[in-house]
């Protein structure tokens, strides 16, 4: 690879032995990238787990007393979608900031974007106070907190995978992917704890707004670890030594569209049942006040540990026998869990929390290798943007709907409708790792 004198990007004025010399002496290690992954991903996951249990406990009552229970739910299960489907939108608009500007200053906006919608929330008025203001303004922080998201994309799960050995590369992958439980966990517990020493009035008028301010503090220290990472020499090198920037999505789309949704439908399994065992378990079991609403989530933190284990199995099982290999393998393990579902949450109590922590569990198996399963397609100069907006499809298309499509339509025909949901999760995958395969044959 022939590289250029300076980095015009980021007003360093490297020369070409100036970067000799870096990498001579500071070599990026995947162990550090990993925690910037872990530390950058936890920040994100829990705001959005924070976001998604309020859909259930506080929105329906705080924004929607005019609706039943159900309504007030999918009400809120809809504006929860919103940052998902402006997720691309914020990928498109903060590459071009970084192509501009820079990596540090992209980030340091989306995050302090994020922070902002994140406490903004936490200062929301109820309907009973400014009426439909109230619901207008949790849409616009939740639009903003999804192009904050987008924008937050920092390249290093990419130069994660480009920088570990190939025998651990899915080992490396699934450290990654270990913000997810960790984020649910603690979200989980903080509200595990209000919930369980506020009565419901002051829960609903000032309780439920601790988490969301706590999001806004995580955020701040994500930002600083971040950058700490991100802006370094040492890291900015090795972006720039694997061609890691961002380019036009107009182009990206154009030549690339075919591996954004393949990469997009191939982990698609997984994503759905991601908000399938974390978020639309609370809503069922509320609605039909068949447990306590501190029963379902100290079940679901009990998940979060099963959901850490199935992550380390999945990096394990990956080195050996292949991460497209292990999610293939694993969405034919969702399929027999969609099967059973409509018995295991039509069971009572046990049955209940068997279908949660079950369901972490194999959302750890299948999660933990859903990160970039077939971002390997891209060339080397388009693995940045296009791991960017193959994550951010992923999402969209598979699980920013999940607990708004399962809800609604498992209350209209039962929980057959759940399975019926996660089987053509099931099938996406299996048809899009099978597209994959033969593109790579052929090619």
């Amino acid at each position: 690879m022939t590289m250029s004198s300076t980095f015009p990007e980021h007003g360093t004025g490297h020369t070409v032995e100036d970067i000799q010399r870096i990498q001579a002496h500071a070599k990026v290690a995947p162990g550090e990238i990993a925690i910037g992954v872990i530390i950058g991903r936890t920040s994100e996951h829990f705001d959005f787990f924070v976001f998604g249990i309020s859909c259930v406990l506080v929105f329906p009552s705080l924004l929607f007393p005019f609706a039943s229970p159900l309504n007030g739910m999918l009400y809120a299960f809809t504006i929860f979608s919103l940052a998902f489907i402006a997720r691309p939108l914020g990928t498109t608009l903060f590459m071009s900031f970084q192509r501009r500007w820079s990596r540090g200053i992209k980030l340091t906006i989306a995050l302090f974007l994020l922070g902002s919608a994140t406490a903004g929330m936490a200062f929301l008025p109820g309907y009973k106070v400014i009426g439909d203001w109230s619901i207008g303004l949790l849409v616009l922080f939740r639009i903003l907190q999804g192009i904050a998201l987008g924008g937050s994309w920092d390249g290093l799960p990419s130069l994660l995978a480009l920088n570990t050995p190939p025998q651990k590369r899915g080992w490396y992958a699934m450290l990654g992917q270990l913000s997810a439980p960790i984020g649910f966990m603690v979200a989980g517990a903080l509200f595990l704890f209000l919930h369980s020493n506020l009565n419901q009035e002051d829960f609903i008028d000032w309780g439920w707004r601790y988490p969301f301010f706590v999001a806004f503090a995580i955020n701040v220290v994500a930002l600083f670890a971040r950058l700490r990472l991100v802006v370094t020499e040492e890291y900015t090198v090795a972006m720039e030594e694997r061609e890691l920037e961002p380019i036009g999505i107009v182009e990206l789309l154009r030549t690339q569209g075919y591996n954004i949704f393949i990469g997009a439908f191939a982990a698609l399994a997984s994503y759905a049942l991601f908000h399938l065992v974390t978020i639309f378990p609370l809503s069922w079991i509320v609605l039909g006040s068949t447990q306590s609403v501190n029963a379902v989530l100290v079940a679901e933190i009990i998940g979060a540990v099963a959901c850490i284990l199935g992550m380390i199995v999945s990096g394990l099982l990956a080195d050996r026998i292949g991460r497209r290999t292990t999610l293939g393998l694993m969405a034919a393990l969702i399929a027999i869990f969609a099967l059973i579902t409509p018995w295991l949450l039509g069971g009572g109590t046990l049955g209940q929390d068997a279908f949660i922590i079950l369901g972490f569990g194999g959302l750890g198996l299948s999660y933990g290798q859903s990160a970039g399963s077939v971002t390997s397609n891209f060339e080397m100069r388009l693995r940045y943007a296009g791991a960017a907006l193959t994550t951010d499809f992923a999402w969209l298309i598979g699980a920013a709907f999940a607990p708004l499509v399962a809800l609604g339509l498992s209350t209209r025909f039962g929980l057959v409708a759940v399975s019926a949901y996660l089987l053509s999760g099931v099938v996406c995958t299996l048809l899009a790792l099978r597209v994959n395969r033969a593109l790579a044959a052929r090619e």
